[in-house]
């Protein structure tokens, strides 16, 4: 059974049928045709692939971001993935709590910092997360058995949670699958705990993830 959530209010919502067939087309056969293993996921992918790029600055996804974020959005990191039988795993429980910057600059409130790829990431303050949306776009069916996203909802208005606390306030909260159909999205708040199991029939579950901010970073530091 699909409940009915609401991205402000719970920090998460699934919007059926949100793309049309003819863009799931185009991208699949471009992830075919791609030369590179995507292995359990591509980053940059914007960069990569131009079925991505378009996508990010369609008007469809534009508008929905802007609608969401009540500003002019940003695109700050695209990534592609893919469970397969390869490359098949599961993620605990946690929360998405870095973003990619052009480079390391100290600043009060900033940190920890690490180097991903030869970009370098950083937590930023809460305010910076609740500037952002994560777009989940579904190129084939997830469900619970080939790994879908499992949610708490609401759990994004904690704050950042402490890694000790998270298994805890698991245990004592409901999870919800978040199961959806080929061009269903998945809208959520980064900091929203999340998780996903593998699967158990693993074949293809790729979703294009995309993070939208309309947050002025200080002077000095740049989205990478």
């Amino acid at each position: 059974m699909q409940h009915s959530f609401n991205f402000h209010r719970d920090g998460y919502e699934i919007i059926e049928s949100f793309l049309p067939d003819h863009i799931i087309k185009q991208i699949r056969e471009e992830l075919v045709n791609y030369p590179e293993a995507i292995n359990s996921g591509l980053r940059n992918a914007d960069k990569k692939l131009r079925t991505i790029s378009h996508l990010a600055n369609s008007t469809i996804i534009q508008t929905k971001a802007k609608e969401v974020l009540w500003a002019k959005p940003q695109l700050v990191r695209a990534i592609v993935f893919d469970k397969t039988t390869n490359a098949n795993w599961g993620v605990a429980w946690h929360q998405d709590k870095t973003i990619a910057v052009s480079h390391k600059l100290d600043r009060h409130g900033w940190g920890p910092w690490s180097l991903k790829d030869g970009v370098h990431h950083v937590q930023p303050p809460l305010e910076v997360l609740n500037t952002m949306v994560t777009f989940r776009l579904h190129l084939d069916d997830a469900n619970e058995d080939n790994g879908c996203l499992c949610v708490i909802p609401k759990s994004h208005k904690l704050g950042i949670i402490r890694q000790t606390t998270i298994k805890d306030l698991v245990s004592h909260s409901q999870a919800f699958d978040c199961t959806v159909k080929a061009g269903d999205l998945l809208l959520m708040r980064p900091h929203l705990l999340h998780s996903s199991r593998k699967s158990l029939a693993p074949s293809h579950r790729r979703v294009v993830h995309l993070e939208f901010s309309c947050y002025q970073l200080p002077e000095g530091l740049n989205w990478a």
